[in-house]
């Protein structure tokens, strides 16, 4: 094996996870993925007149949006150790980058709690999509990670959101009122879901990569 053969999850092992449903494959976002996701986002998340987000971090210009992307996702890598853990995977639907769905854990060897969040580009929404990533990261919480509970939440204007927690199983955890954008307040709805509330698709995530990667989330 030359060294141009080998791959940096050798030393990184979270980078050789994966997660496969029906449609889709989720793997933890690396380098070589970026130029594609950065297009994405730049070929829109959501509509100018509405912030599905409590950091409005789409309206910033141009250049400023691609070097705050780009500094978030290196700086959440950076940060990520077995206590406290954030995995941000890129969705891909036959190949190509439609969304990414989040999963990050505090103290999770202690708490058992994860939380998520996730976006999808604008082209690829109303498929039902956001249901399946998230059913694919629950899942592995629950089964492989052995969490206890999955927090998340969305403002009571994103209906869509809301939705899919509601389909998957979660309840309502209360509410957080925020200023969204300046002098914009906004309301969150908190969510939570137990392993015994989730309301499960009729098909099973397949893991792949996760032994090797134990470590990275504490176990």
């Amino acid at each position: 094996m030359t060294p141009t053969d080998r791959d940096l999850a050798e030393y990184w092992p979270v980078f050789g996870l994966r997660l496969h449903t029906p449609r889709l494959s989720l793997r933890p976002l690396r380098d070589e993925d970026l130029v594609e996701t950065i297009d994405l986002v730049l070929a829109g998340i959501h509509e100018p007149s509405r912030m599905p987000f409590a950091m409005p971090w789409t309206d910033a210009p141009h250049d400023e949006l691609v070097a705050n992307s780009l500094r978030y996702w290196w700086t959440s890598r950076a940060a990520s150790t077995p206590a406290t853990w954030a995995v941000p995977f890129l969705v891909r639907r036959d190949g190509e980058p439609v969304g990414m769905q989040e999963l990050t854990g505090a103290n999770f060897a202690v708490t058992r709690v994860v939380a998520t969040g996730s976006w999808l580009g604008l082209a690829h929404q109303g498929r039902g999509i956001g249901s399946e990533m998230r059913a694919a990261v629950l899942q592995f919480a629950f089964d492989q990670l052995g969490a206890g509970r999955a927090d998340s939440g969305a403002f009571t204007d994103n209906p869509a959101s809301l939705r899919v927690s509601e389909k998957l199983g979660y309840v309502p955890d209360g509410t957080v009122v925020v200023q969204r954008r300046p002098g914009e307040r906004a309301v969150e709805q908190r969510v939570r879901l137990t392993p015994e509330a989730f309301r499960r698709p009729d098909w099973a995530v397949r893991v792949s990569g996760f032994e090797a990667c134990r470590g990275h989330f504490g176990l």
